[in-house]
């Protein structure tokens, strides 16, 4: 574990209107580890990592990056820091191949044509970099790749731009057994070559497989973040469903949550999941 966090948030607000999404949250990541963000259905989590990509403004609160205070407005702020996110849907082209796909909107050009050797080189050393075995040709076309292979394109693709901190929304929704066990074994190897990893997920054996800490979201608050070994299964689930267990929580003393009594839920409808 690191002296201090790569990243590290520190009493973030967040509200569409009136309707408050975000209460207070501190979170923060460590180069080299995953940190699991948890939470049930409009906890806060698409809203906290829109707030990190610069897709949200925040209302209130710091965000610090490599010990310095930054202000994220765009998500171009965001990737010039070394943030990237890699959503749900992936974001990829199914008419294009690997490499257009992995430097799209980012071509390297040559004079006035585009330098198909040098990024057609650059993503075969990233994808070489992951050990990225699964995929048999470069100019494949995602149309034609698994659900896992195309996972593996889009988190080869945030991780090609000098990347500090990865941030994954959902990576095994909808695969299989095998291909998710790729995907999560990828995961774990981004952590031990040096990156911050983010892990949204809502399975709880993911999470526990291959993080190093978890962060518990509820209704809008941080109610705690502690290392995967230091608590179970049952106490994760209680935290997201309830905001507390067994003294930790909005009642407990870990310092995550500062309130007695829970907020009321007013995410607005779409806001969050």
């Amino acid at each position: 574990m690191s002296a201090k966090p790569l990243l590290e948030l520190r009493g973030i607000d967040k509200s569409f209107g009136p309707v408050q999404v975000l209460r207070d949250v501190d979170f923060s990541v460590n180069a080299g580890e995953v940190t699991a963000l948890v939470g049930d259905n409009g906890a806060g989590k698409s809203t906290l990592v829109k707030c990190i990509s610069g897709i949200y403004s925040i209302d209130a609160g710091e965000i610090i990056f490599d010990g310095r205070p930054v202000h994220i407005n765009s998500p171009r702020d965001a990737a010039t820091l070394g943030i990237e996110v890699v959503y749900q849907d992936l974001a990829l082209c199914d008419n294009l191949d690997i490499v257009q796909n992995m430097f799209l909107g980012r071509e390297k050009r040559s004079g006035l044509v585009l330098d198909e050797p040098t990024m057609e080189q650059m993503a075969a050393e990233t994808l070489a970099g992951l050990s990225v075995r699964t995929v048999t040709s470069l100019r494949q076309h995602v149309s034609s790749l698994s659900g896992g292979q195309r996972q593996t394109v889009a988190i080869a693709k945030a991780v090609l731009w000098n990347s500090r901190v990865v941030i994954l929304d959902e990576p095994t929704a909808a695969l299989g057994v095998a291909q998710t066990a790729q995907v999560l074994e990828l995961v774990r190897r981004l952590a031990d070559n040096g990156l911050a990893v983010v892990l949204i997920s809502h399975n709880m054996n993911d999470v526990f497989a291959v993080s190093d800490q978890i962060a518990m979201l509820y209704l809008g608050q941080m109610v705690a973040q502690l290392r995967t070994n230091d608590v179970t299964h049952a106490q994760v689930v209680e935290l997201i469903t309830a905001g507390r267990s067994d003294g930790l929580g909005l009642t407990g003393t870990n310092g995550a949550g500062r309130h007695d009594t829970p907020p009321t839920e007013t995410t607005p409808t779409g806001a969050d999941r």
